[in-house]
């Protein structure tokens, strides 16, 4: 069965967003970018909310002549088929198409896909509604060395306590962590 990851970079304070939504602050390095593409590879399907398929829309859409690695990553994450959640939209682009379902109908119907490897979720409203339902089985978490005191937060309050286990760190030369974390059984 596919597994479900959420996977999103943060400050060390826990936030993904400012309060007023901005993410510039954790745009990566070049090396970092490497590392998505190859995380990226497996995934085979992806959730995403609003805000977040509207900031990932130029790689759906835009034709990017900025590099090699730019390029490499628009072809990846156009081939991975996207679930918007949303209730202001009408209509999406690319290999998107709106939710049909609640999120833990829609990734079921990910993970059911042949060849299903890797399930992608972003938004941390999106992310909440799988944390609280206890479907994620992997957090990705970028962590920037920065403080941002206030926003959006990587992880929503919980009804219950989750058991997770490191499996994997690295350091970049932006100074930012990486922090893989698997579902303890």
């Amino acid at each position: 069965m596919a597994r479900v990851i959420f996977s999103m970079g943060m400050s060390v304070d826990g936030f993904i967003a400012t309060p007023d939504g901005d993410i510039s602050w954790s745009a990566p390095d070049p090396d970092l970018f490497r590392f998505h593409i190859e995380l990226n590879r497996s995934v085979t399907g992806h959730l995403l909310g609003r805000r977040l398929y509207e900031t990932m829309l130029v790689w759906e859409t835009d034709e990017l002549s900025t590099g090699e690695d730019e390029e490499e990553w628009a072809r990846i994450w156009r081939a991975i088929p996207k679930v918007v959640f949303s209730r202001t939209l009408d209509s999406v682009e690319g290999n998107a198409r709106l939710a049909t379902d609640d999120v833990a109908t829609e990734i079921a119907r990910l993970r059911d896909e042949p060849g299903a490897e890797d399930v992608g979720i972003g938004g941390a409203e999106l992310a909440a509604a799988a944390i609280a339902e206890d479907l994620i089985d992997e957090y990705h978490l970028f962590v920037n060395p920065v403080i941002l005191g206030s926003g959006t937060r990587y992880f929503p309050p919980v009804a219950q306590k989750h058991e997770l286990r490191l499996t994997e760190t690295r350091t970049f030369d932006s100074r930012i962590v990486f922090l893989r974390y698997e579902r303890a059984r």
